[in-house]
């Protein structure tokens, strides 16, 4: 495995409709503004295989799915976005901003399809090695709220969104209690306010880390 050098990894983190990728985008400008190489990727995606497989993963007419293939899957594209993108940018000594992580599949699939936080992270392991973001930023939102706000800014859901309500409030308690266990690296925000509002928020999370790498 590469080493992941001195470079600054990020995620966001939260249920679709709390702003993850305005947030993304909003705080890759502000760092490149203050000079950091920054590398944007999503999972399930980022690499053109990731992306074969996210089109797989949330197309809707795949309902039959099994939850190991499901699993499975995830997985399988985040390790080709660690091995390909991730880990040589970090190797660069730059920031990756990652919308999605380990954390996204310890919710969705370790919650929320009740596989438990141990396989999950017996597959991160093998897919990652011992790579974990230096700070995750969870945009907390009630599942009623973030799936309105999907619906509002997509027209419709894919498949994981077109789970049922309490699915995704499973999944909601399932990122409240990794925030409670790793308070040094998961910073929660609320989602509820405005973008501009929350903006500020994240940057006072991530703009600490970063000046820090500076130092090294």
């Amino acid at each position: 495995m590469i080493d992941r050098g001195h470079g600054l990894f990020v995620t966001l983190e939260g249920a679709d409709g709390g702003g993850k990728t305005t947030q993304l985008r909003r705080l890759a400008t502000r760092l490149r503004a203050a000079g950091a190489d920054v590398l944007e990727t999503v999972e399930p995606g980022g690499t053109p295989i990731g992306r074969k497989i996210r089109e797989i993963l949330l197309d809707k007419s795949n309902a039959e799915m099994d939850r190991h293939t499901e699993l499975l899957l995830y997985f399988a594209a985040r390790a080709q976005n660690v091995h390909e993108w991730i880990l040589p940018h970090l190797a660069r000594g730059g920031v990756v901003l990652c919308d999605r992580f380990t954390d996204s599949t310890l919710a969705y699939q370790g919650g929320g399809r009740g596989f438990g936080e141990e396989t999950v992270l017996a597959l991160h392991r093998i897919a990652c090695g011992t790579l974990q973001p230096d700070v995750t930023v969870y945009l907390d939102i009630d599942a009623e709220t973030g799936l309105n706000r999907a619906r509002t800014g997509r027209g419709n859901l894919d498949r994981m969104d077109a789970q049922s309500l309490e699915f995704h409030r499973s999944v909601r308690a399932a990122y409240l209690r990794l925030a409670e266990a790793e308070p040094e690296r998961i910073v929660t925000i609320d989602a509820s306010p405005g973008a501009n509002e929350v903006e500020l928020a994240v940057w006072a999370a991530v703009a600490p880390r970063w000046e820090r790498t500076l130092v090294r």
